[in-house]
This record gives structure tokens, sequence and C-alpha cells, in this order.
């Protein structure tokens, strides 16, 4: 089979590789038919992430067929149309036990950073009985891929850990598609105001478009200065950082009010400033994640509903065989307008 394979920072390749078999009995084979480019593959091309090794598989979302199960999978079978989780969770471990799925003691984040991911024609699926959903007949498959990670991503980690309320004002820093949808799911709890703050034009257009009610371009003027006039000088009562650099969560600390919260979503890979001799004194609360995905069943039916609808966030298709094209335009996300890329196995 063909796969987007990781040798390093700033070097990648689509080759060859072994079809992957099943190797225990929990485990599930699938053929992908819809995957993406995730903002954290451009983090391990940078060097971000040092656990992922020279002829690893990239990815870690995506939809397929499952093709072949383990005799101890019991929920799915040979040509069931399933959903990936970025997640791998066993179901059974103390941290699997609490929904904190990110830490499974045999799973958690390892698609893609472990073990080979869904950037290729078949993937291979630990405990898949807990770690795939079933696709209904009528759903968009499409829109389902922003369900393996973003979608999960910017709402538990941003929106419900910032514990948004009715009436919150809050700011999103970063308006690329993990910030983008802690915007679309934020609406969940119908905020008073919602500020977005970026470098980039084009998304910020995209944010309002969304659903913003006010945006900051941090380039053009001093952004923590723009929101303070916006709140009356009072900040936000929930300032999110979806970005990961130092810069972002500045920002985010210096806007946030007495009593707030920030919630850091971005994938940081440099230490950053952390001001506790000004916060302290704030009562804040600050917290930080990697996604469960608890929420894929929840959001699964509220898209099958049609009250959320992550399609917005594609703006570009490519067949998997073109994905060294799709990473250079992902890579240049401004210059593309570049938000979500769909890739398809064909």
């Amino acid at each position: 089979m063909k796969a987007l394979v990781y040798h390093g920072p700033g070097n990648r390749t689509y080759e060859d590789k072994p079809k992957p078999a099943i190797q225990e009995t929990t485990d599930a084979v699938v053929k992908i038919t819809k995957t993406t480019i995730c903002g954290t593959d451009l983090h391990i091309m940078k060097g971000d992430v040092p656990a992922v090794e020279d002829g690893t598989t990239l990815g870690h979302e995506g939809v397929g067929i499952i093709e072949e199960v383990g005799e101890g999978v019991s929920n799915f079978k040979e040509g069931d149309h399933v959903l990936i989780s970025c997640i791998t969770a066993c179901g059974k471990c103390d941290n699997c036990k609490k929904q904190m799925y990110s830490h499974c003691e045999d799973g958690g984040w390892i698609l893609g950073h472990k073990i080979d991911g869904t950037q290729a024609e078949y993937v291979r699926i630990p405990h898949a009985d807990t770690s795939l959903y079933h696709i209904p007949e009528d759903a968009d498959e499409e829109a389902l891929v922003m369900l393996s990670d973003i979608l999960p991503t910017g709402f538990e980690v941003g929106v419900l850990n910032g514990k948004v309320k009715p009436g919150d004002v809050i700011a999103i820093v970063g308006a690329g598609p993990i910030g983008l949808a802690a915007l679309l799911t934020a609406q969940f709890y119908s905020p008073a105001e919602i500020i977005m703050v970026d470098l980039d034009d084009n998304r910020l257009d995209v944010s309002k478009e969304f659903g913003a009610t006010d945006t900051v371009n941090s380039g053009d003027e001093n952004a923590i200065d723009k929101i303070m006039e916006l709140t009356d000088g009072k900040g936000v009562d929930v300032s999110i950082e979806a970005v990961g650099i130092p810069a972002t969560f500045d920002i985010c600390q210096d806007i946030v009010k007495a009593g707030g919260q920030v919630a850091v979503v971005g994938v940081h890979g440099t230490s950053v400033d952390f001001k506790l001799e000004e916060l302290w004194i704030k009562n804040i609360t600050m917290t930080t994640g990697l996604v469960d995905t608890y929420t894929i069943p929840m959001l699964m039916k509220t898209v099958g509903s049609g009250k959320l609808e992550p399609e917005q966030l594609i703006t570009h298709h490519f067949k998997l065989d073109e994905i060294m094209e799709a990473y250079d335009t992902f890579g240049n996300a401004a210059e593309e307008k570049a938000l979500k890329i769909i890739l398809e196995n064909k």
C-alpha cells in the first residue's frame, strides 16, 4: 500500500509500505476512504513532537470501511463504515474508566505518533471496539472526518475546559481549524460575544461567517489593547489559546478578567512565560489538555440534526496520492486560504 511517511523534521515521502495486519485479537484493519492533515502533523514535521520515529506513517483522522477484524472484536465486522477516533482507548484501564481516554494505559494518542496512522490506504486500529464509531447510512462522510479530532478538541479542551456559559464574553486566539471548531461549538452555550484573533484576514472573515461578533488582526494592531477596548477595560471571561506559540499564550494571559478561565488548546513545542505573579491575585483558572474524544457520539448526533455543520471547515480536496502537494497547501494556509483538507483514497 501507499502511505505518507515521516523521515525526520522537514522530511516526508509518499511511499510503499506493507499493508497492516491484525496483531492483537482486538484489532481492526480499516481501508481509508477519507482522511485529512492536522496542525499537529505540521508540528511533527517541524520537530515539535520528538516521540515520532523515522518511518512512521502520519495521520490520526479519517473514515473508512473495515477490511478485517480480530476475533476479539464484537462491535464491528468486515464492511462496516466507521469513523476513526484520533485517540485509541482500551476502555478498561483506570484512566479510561474516568473518560481520560487520551491517557489510556494501552493507547491514547498513538495513531501517527507512536504507531502508523491514517494517511495511508489502510490503517490498523488497536482496541477497535472502543476506538471506532459506526457511521449512519445517510451521514456526510466528509463532515464526519472533522469529528475524528478537531471538533472534539475545540469543544472539549477549549469550550468545556474553559467553562463557557451563556452571556460570557470569550476570545479565541487563533482562527485556524481548531480555533474555528471552538467557535462553532462555543455557540452551543450562547456566549454574548466571541472575539476571534488571528494574523490572517481571510480566516477572520471566515470567523465572522461562522458566528464571531468581533475580529482582531494581531498583526495590524495590538490585540491586547483592542480586546480591552472592546470589553470596556474588563477583559474576557474565557480566553482560548488555539495556536501553540508563546505570543498567543501571552495574549490569553493578558486579556482574561478576574475570575476568568484560560483554556490552552494549542500544541506547544517550546516553553512560555507564565505570568503567575500577575495571575494568582486575579483568581484565574488555567487548563491544558489533550482531547479525550468522549464527545464524539454527542457531536455525531448534533451533526446529524443539522445543528452543527463541520463541512464548513473544508476548503480543499485532493486524492490521497496527491498528499505531498496537499501538505504544501496546508503548510501555506494563509496564501492558499486553506482550513481543512480532504484526502480521498480511491
